[in-house]
């Protein structure tokens, strides 16, 4: 089964993250990003026999967790939204609640604005992308038991601390207020890093680091997996119907007119429903006869270099990341491979990258040119994507 996830914007001017994920094959068939949601609707022709998941930004999302009453029934869980009237700055009339899971006595609930809830769906209708789920973009993040999961999106941080809870901001303001969490715990707070980013400025954690895969492959992964869902109640979305029962309803309209009109006027009746019967077959043709526009933009890698170039040539010497790349130059001109992610690790000297190639053939080559300019190169998994193949390479400095 192939899924397309998109990851919205608090704001309609906002980025949009969007990755075609095959879920039988653990493998990427397409992504990019878009510049804003009103690119959404390049997106239509990819949903062809694909159901659509839509990510929404935590920031603009209260997850919590409330205590009920022993044996609480439904009318309990229903005045959920003024018990929680104290806790709230804004007017309850204008929050949705959308109920989660219940453990125990534990009742999750995630608050979120109407105003917000519409405008989410409302880009989606209007790029004609039928999306019956929308999730909290933290509860995409792999959960880590009894602990924290960590994953980048652009500049944007997310952070998933249970089952139900989790935080979402720009990594620059965010990482200090997880230090200042991480500090009060009386025991070191389990971290399980996907985000390949450094932690060192978080006090009292143990770290797991895990595989380098793209954001958005991780997000998938989860979201696929993950059965709560905003949409309910009065933004609960309901199925279009199958094009066959659509055909068929319209062959029975059809029908009916002929059998209502042809006592009347037969043969202006019969031209009648020529005429509409050729705007129907129009309408339909020009709908199902599609093809895949070419949209493939990827993350800019100049300008993320750019961004933090101070930050990644700490690790100074012979062994920065400028050099390494300097000597490395050779090697991508001559295999025409071209980095999609890149990261510094100045601790350790080495650089990983998510690097795209046209062939398995070309990474290869790439891999041993590296390791003919000194350098040790450590491969991991690679996939195809579109007319080449994407991979992860790790590339450390003898020196």
């Amino acid at each position: 089964m192939e899924q397309l996830l998109v990851r919205l914007g608090a704001n309609k001017s906002d980025a949009v993250s969007w990755l075609v994920y095959s879920t039988a094959d653990d493998e990427i068939m397409a992504s990019g990003e878009l510049e804003n949601a009103d690119a959404l609707a390049t997106l239509t022709e990819r949903t062809a026999q694909r159901s659509v998941i839509a990510l929404a930004p935590s920031s603009d999302i209260l997850l919590k967790w409330v205590t009920l009453p022993p044996r609480a029934g439904r009318k309990v869980i229903a005045a959920l939204p003024y018990m929680l009237e104290e806790e709230l700055a804004t007017d309850i009339s204008k929050q949705f609640f959308a109920l989660g899971p219940k453990v125990g006595n534990e009742q999750a609930v995630a608050i979120v604005s109407h105003e917000k809830m519409q405008q989410w769906q409302q880009w989606l209708q209007d790029a004609n992308l039928v999306c019956d789920t929308i999730i909290p973009d933290v509860l995409a993040v792999p959960h880590t038991a009894n602990g924290w999961s960590i994953l980048t999106l652009g500049d944007q941080l997310l952070v998933r601390q249970d089952n139900f809870k989790g935080i979402q901001g720009e990594q620059q303001w965010l990482l200090p207020t997880l230090a200042h969490f991480t500090s009060q715990h009386s025991t070191p707070v389990s971290v399980t890093n996907y985000a390949g980013i450094d932690l060192s400025s978080l006090p009292n954690i143990e770290e797991t680091e895990t595989p380098l895969e793209l954001p958005m492959q991780v997000l998938a992964k989860e979201a696929t997996a993950t059965s709560f869902n905003l949409c309910q109640g009065e933004y609960k979305v309901k199925r279009k119907r199958s094009s066959a029962l659509s055909q068929w309803r319209v062959a029975a309209v059809l029908a009916v007119l002929v059998l209502c009109t042809a006592l009347i006027d037969k043969t202006a009746t019969l031209y009648q429903l020529q005429s509409q019967n050729d705007a129907l077959r129009s309408q339909i043709s020009n709908t199902v006869k599609s093809g895949f526009p070419n949209i493939g933009t990827y993350r800019d890698v100049r300008r993320k270099l750019q961004s933090e170039m101070a930050k990644l040539e700490q690790g100074g010497g012979n062994a920065s990341m400028l050099i390494m790349l300097d000597q490395l130059s050779p090697a991508f001109a001559a295999t025409d491979v071209k980095p999609q992610t890149l990261r510094f690790d100045a601790s350790r000297t080495e650089i990983r990258i998510q690097a795209e190639g046209k062939s398995f053939e070309a990474l290869e080559q790439f891999k041993k040119t590296a390791e003919q300019a000194g350098f040790l190169v450590e491969q991991g998994a690679i996939n195809n994507r579109d007319s080449g193949v994407v991979g992860t390479v790790s590339i450390r400095s003898t020196s």
